[in-house]
This record gives structure tokens, sequence and C-alpha cells, in this order.
């Protein structure tokens, strides 16, 4: 298995007044590794959503906070697909300061479940999608 990674950099509006990264910050990093890996895989969101007529909310995330990033720090987020059920997956992220050794700064995993688009009924996650992250299975 291969986890997927981007590198961002922490920016003045993820920061608070300490200059420390503010915890829903995180949230759009992970979104950013997410999005980048899908769209890796040949399904960039508003192509997915329309091929595979779904959509895949967010039902729960996670996230611990192990070491402080601070403005202007380099991240690595890795994700990778570490759970396949029937309607949902199970996305986990591993932040790290590449500049400064390989210490994890922060971990977390999101579920998604697939949805029907115009019912917001759950569906089984299509096989396509599924096939096409098997380089990212954990």
């Amino acid at each position: 298995m291969s986890k997927f990674s981007i590198q961002e950099r922490v920016r003045w509006s993820d920061v608070d007044a300490a200059e420390i990264i503010f915890y829903g910050s995180y949230i759009r990093f992970f979104e950013f590794a997410e999005s980048e890996m899908f769209r890796e895989v040949g399904f960039a969101y508003g192509r997915m959503f329309e091929e595979l007529d779904v959509w895949l909310p967010r039902r729960h995330i996670e996230c611990d906070f192990l070491v402080a990033a601070r403005l202007d720090d380099l991240l690595q987020v890795a994700c990778w697909v570490s759970h396949v059920g029937q309607t949902s997956m199970k996305l986990s992220f591993e932040v790290t300061r590449p500049e400064q050794g390989s210490e994890i700064i922060a971990t977390a995993s999101y579920v998604l479940v697939a949805v029907e688009r115009h019912t917001f009924a759950k569906v089984s996650l299509p096989e396509k999608l599924i096939h096409s992250l098997k380089e990212y299975r954990g």
C-alpha cells in the first residue's frame, strides 16, 4: 500500500494569536489531501459526482493533535483508504513536518458514506471508485 501525500505551508489564516495552527485548519489540509488523492486516481470530485451519481459526505471525523505546528511550517499530509465497507470508507491521515524529520504531528480519520445525489439515500460505494483507489488501500 502507498500513502498519497501533499505538502502545504501553514499560512497566517491557519494560525491563532500564538502563531500555532488552529485545530480547524487541519480539516482544510485533510480535504486538500483527500481531493488530490481522488484526482490522482482519475476521480476529481466534479467528475466523480457526475459520473458515479453519488456524494460522499463525512459521517465521522476524529483527530489527534500530537505536536504544535506553527506559522510557515511546511506540512506533509499523507492520506490513504484504511477501510472499505459496503456503503462507506474510512480515510486516514498523518501529518509530519518533512523539514524537521518524520515526527508525526497529527493523525486523523474520516468516514465517508456514499449517498445518491438527488435523494441522499445511502447506496453502495461504486465499484469503479473502490477499484481506482487500490494503490492507496491499507
